[in-house]
């Protein structure tokens, strides 16, 4: 007789994940529910929109509906350490984070995973939708990460670091069905989250106060605000030589096309003061309270060295978009890593570099020194250290760190 394999769920406290309990047990699992206690800090978090105790008093509340075993396990120092630390290193270096992809690669499908190896499972499950499917070749067995059946609520972008080693224990029971779905199984099992609005912000954290997040080590330091206009002669180099094959592009012009432009005092007016350059990202248009413009005010690029912030007139400023971006070498993944692109090799793919964000053609160009890409429309609001994921026919292929 065959032995029941044993999976150990994340159990946010959420709808999503709680389905996916349900699910695995109707398949026969032994499943066991564990919930991630990643947050102690309430001071920064927006109240009521995911205090953890609330969180983890419904997933014990589905556990005990779903006659499941329960544990509550505190990693709030590795996240403190992974993704709270990195979160701010990268504020403070003018760049902008993602902490939830981190969150994935760090804790659920690391931290987490080998805690429940501790508990000897076969592996661990989340709420995500996402799906996995398998392939054989050369008689090695490839683990394949897919979209999404709801394309509007598709989250393997958030997984877009994940290897194969982590997807081979990892399980996406909801991924094959719509958000819809989901909420209509809760309710029918009458699981106390089947209503609960779906929880918004940092991965198990919740939604934070972002300045007053990051106030907690950075501190507010006035800075200029300064405007620059649409004429500036870099941006005529950002875009691509008419009739010119992307193959053809040499080092020069592709670091042109595809690295951040880099703007000086000289090169535009002050407009405004603001509180701290690292508390701003590209594309931002809240918080800058600067009035009497005409066309909204976007922010194109930061310099926290100079503490000076950088703007845009107007949605279609040309400081906004950008056809390419580089990925460093030492910040390129694969999830697939039998089609990784040899220097000098191109390829075409689908890319996103945000959650959501439909996916639009991009050729990749590989070099020594990394990976271009370059897209077929120009993308809006391209940050640094932000994530650029590449797919092939619904499957994420890889990923890596925006330059």
């Amino acid at each position: 007789m065959q032995k029941q394999k044993r999976v150990v769920v994340g159990l946010s406290g959420g709808v999503d994940s709680s389905v996916a309990a349900y699910l695995l047990k109707e398949e026969g699992y032994e499943v066991i529910g564990m919930f991630m206690k990643n947050w102690h800090d309430e001071s920064v978090t927006i109240s009521n929109e995911c205090p953890w105790m609330e969180d983890s008093t419904d997933a014990m509340l589905v556990a005990q509906k779903l006659g499941i075993p329960f544990q509550a396990i505190d990693l709030s120092e590795d996240y403190r350490k992974r993704i709270v630390d990195y979160m701010f290193a990268e504020y403070q270096a003018g760049r902008t984070p993602n902490p939830d992809i981190l969150c994935n690669r760090e804790i659920k499908f690391d931290i987490f995973l080998k805690a429940a190896m501790k508990l000897k499972a076969d592996y661990v499950a989340t709420g995500h939708y996402c799906q996995k499917s398998e392939i054989q070749k050369n008689g090695q067995t490839i683990y394949r990460l897919m979209a999404g059946a709801d394309a509007n609520k598709d989250q393997s972008y958030f997984l877009c670091q994940l290897d194969q080693e982590q997807l081979s224990k990892a399980l996406f029971p909801i991924g094959h069905l719509q958000k819809s779905e989901v909420r209509k199984i809760a309710k029918e099992q009458n699981l106390v989250t089947a209503d609960k609005k779906d929880s918004q912000g940092l991965c198990f954290v919740g939604k934070v106060r972002l300045p007053e997040f990051l106030q907690q080590q950075l501190q507010p330091k006035k800075g200029d605000i300064m405007v620059i206009p649409e004429d500036l002669p870099v941006f005529a180099k950002k875009r691509i030589p008419a009739g010119m094959d992307l193959e053809d592009l040499d080092a020069g012009l592709l670091d042109d096309i595809c690295l951040p432009a880099t703007y000086g005092k000289q090169d535009g007016k002050k407009i405004g003061e603001h509180q701290g350059a690292h508390y701003f990202t590209i594309g931002q248009r809240k918080g800058l309270q600067v009035g009497g413009t005409g066309k909204p005010l976007f922010v194109i690029a930061t310099d926290t060295q100079e503490n000076i912030i950088y703007t845009g007139l107007g949605e279609d400023h040309p400081g906004l978009l950008r056809n390419g971006l580089f990925v460093d070498k030492r910040d390129i993944h694969w999830i697939r890593k039998d089609l990784e692109l040899p220097v000098g090799a191109t390829a075409t793919y689908m890319a996103r570099i945000r959650y959501r964000q439909p996916l639009t053609a991009a050729t990749l160009i590989m070099r020594m020194n990394g990976l271009y890409v370059i897209f077929d429309e120009p993308q809006r609001g391209i940050a640094s250290g932000q994530f650029v994921a590449w797919y092939k026919d619904g499957e994420a292929i890889g990923s890596g760190t925006i330059f």
